[in-house]
C-alpha cells in the first residue's frame, strides 16, 4: 500500500516539474506558445521527452541544457544574457532613456520659448492661450512661506 502511495507521490512530483519546465519552453512549431499549451506533434513529443528525462533523474538545468543543445537557444522563453541577446535585454532601458531625453528636451524648449514669447510680446505679437498660460505659470511667484519662498527670494534678487 505504501509503495503505491509513494509511487503516486513521485508521479505527482514528476508531473509538477514537467509542467513547470514545459511552461518555460517555446513550441518549435508554433513559436508563440509554450509546449504545455501547444497541441502540435513536436510539443507532445517534447513533453514526453521532459517527463522521461525527469524520471531518469536529471535536474531541471540539465533538461534545459539538453533542450537548448538540441533545438537552439530560441526554444527557451528566457534566453541567457550574452553579446547576441544584449540588445533584447537592454532595449527597455534604451527606450526609457530615449523617452527621458525627449521629455527633458521638451522641458528645456518650453523654458527657452518663454524668452521668445517675451520678445514677441514686446514686439506686439499676440500670444496664444497656451503661451499666456505658460507665461503666467512662469511669472507668478509661488505662495509665501516654506522652502519655495526661500528659493524665490534667492533668485529674484
Amino acid at each position: 500500500m505504501e509503495s503505491q502511495e509513494d509511487e503516486v507521490k513521485k508521479e505527482r512530483v514528476v508531473e509538477a516539474r514537467a509542467r513547470n519546465i514545459s511552461h518555460n519552453v517555446r513550441c518549435t512549431e508554433c513559436g508563440s506558445q509554450s509546449i504545455e499549451d501547444s497541441q502540435a506533434d513536436v510539443a507532445i513529443l517534447l513533453r514526453k521527452l521532459i517527463r522521461d528525462e525527469i524520471r531518469s533523474g536529471k535536474s531541471d538545468k540539465e533538461i534545459y541544457k539538453k533542450l537548448e543543445d538540441d533545438f537552439g537557444e530560441t526554444v527557451l522563453y528566457a534566453p541567457k544574457f550574452d553579446m547576441q541577446t544584449a540588445a533584447l535585454w537592454l532595449s527597455p532601458l534604451l527606450v526609457a532613456g530615449a523617452a527621458g531625453g525627449i521629455w527633458a528636451y521638451k522641458r528645456y524648449r518650453q523654458k527657452t520659448n518663454v524668452h521668445i514669447m517675451a520678445l514677441n510680446l514686446v514686439r506686439g505679437v499676440p500670444l496664444t492661450r497656451k503661451e499666456k498660460e505658460t507665461m503666467l505659470e512662469v511669472l507668478t511667484p509661488p505662495p509665501s512661506g516654506g522652502i519655495s519662498s526661500f528659493w524665490w527670494r534667492r533668485f529674484s534678487q
